[in-house]
């Protein structure tokens, strides 16, 4: 099991000196990647909550972090497909695996907010397809030297795209429903679950990620099968506990049991705390917090 750690992106305590702090420490207790998130805009009078309220751009992000850090990896969990040309993110991300020195994992997602859609000037419909094309399109921006492309969604010229990154970054797929599952098992190197995942049903969905996979000629035992941990540090003893929320041993004892459900890495989030990520949460009490954290399930 692979443990990681997600910096502060949203809410009041997503400022870079906090940003620098949480990296920099989670490399130092062996962490072995720091996570970040996407949230292109929040409309106006919607209810998803207020860790949605303010959020960093995840590139840009981890961009900053990559010059401020030296080993551990750094992951973006997800870049929603629709609102980017393959063009433009293979060249944003091939420039960040370069200067980050190849510590870059790519997940990727279809976005599922109408809004965010409307202002990309992207169509909410057929996103699956979308995704079926976006995703080798990138992989070929990022290892072929000419590249002419003629698909339903996109048109490339033949091209080049250079510099190429210097190791081809891992790409993993986000999404639920089992078409979205077995598009991971053919297209990806692995899948990364959502914040709203049943955690104790989750080996379900690995199982079908795995028989697509097979089922494509690929080797399931090769693939990634990354958590978003939603972590609350709570009292202990609740009743009713949902997994990674309580004391850190009830955490820790979550992840051995994500573990066995064939879960292959894990990264703590407290931006989907309110208690840590909203807006109105106090910055000083969330950094207490999230440095204890970092400390008690470090790996």
């Amino acid at each position: 099991m692979r443990i990681g750690f997600a910096v502060p992106v949203s809410g009041s305590w997503a400022t870079p000196g906090n940003m620098t702090r949480v990296a920099r420490r989670a490399e130092e207790l062996g962490y072995h990647e720091v996570w970040t998130f996407q949230r292109l805009l929040y409309p106006q009078g919607h209810q998803m909550g207020p860790i949605y309220r303010s959020v960093h751009d995840p590139v840009v992000t981890l961009a900053y972090l990559a010059g401020l850090t030296s080993r551990i990896r750094l992951g973006v969990a997800v870049l929603n497909i629709p609102f980017a040309s393959p063009a433009l993110l293979a060249k944003q991300l091939a420039s960040l695996q370069a200067v980050s020195g190849g510590r870059l994992d790519v997940g990727l997602g279809l976005g599922w907010l109408p809004e965010e859609f409307a202002a990309s000037g992207a169509s909410f419909e057929r996103r699956g397809r979308r995704g079926e094309e976006f995703v080798p399109l990138l992989r070929r921006l990022w290892t072929e030297e000419v590249v002419e492309h003629s698909g339903e969604f996109y048109q490339l010229p033949a091209a080049y795209q250079e510099p190429k990154p210097p190791t081809v970054p891992p790409i993993l797929l986000g999404g639920s429903a089992e078409v979205a599952l077995r598009r991971v098992g053919r297209l990806a190197d692995g899948w990364i679950s959502s914040s709203r995942e049943d955690l104790d049903e989750i080996d379900k969905k690995i199982s079908i990620v795995r028989e697509a996979a097979r089922d494509a000629g690929r080797d399931p035992e090769a693939l990634r099968f990354v958590t978003r941990g939603v972590t609350r540090i709570r009292p202990s003893g609740a009743a009713g506990r949902e997994p990674l929320t309580g004391s850190f041993e009830e955490i820790r004892q979550d992840v051995d049991r994500l573990a066995a459900k064939g879960v292959t890495d894990v990264f703590h989030d407290l931006n989907f705390d309110p208690e840590i990520g909203s807006p109105d949460a106090d910055p000083e009490e969330s950094m207490r917090r999230a440095e204890s954290a970092l400390e008690a399930l470090a790996p």
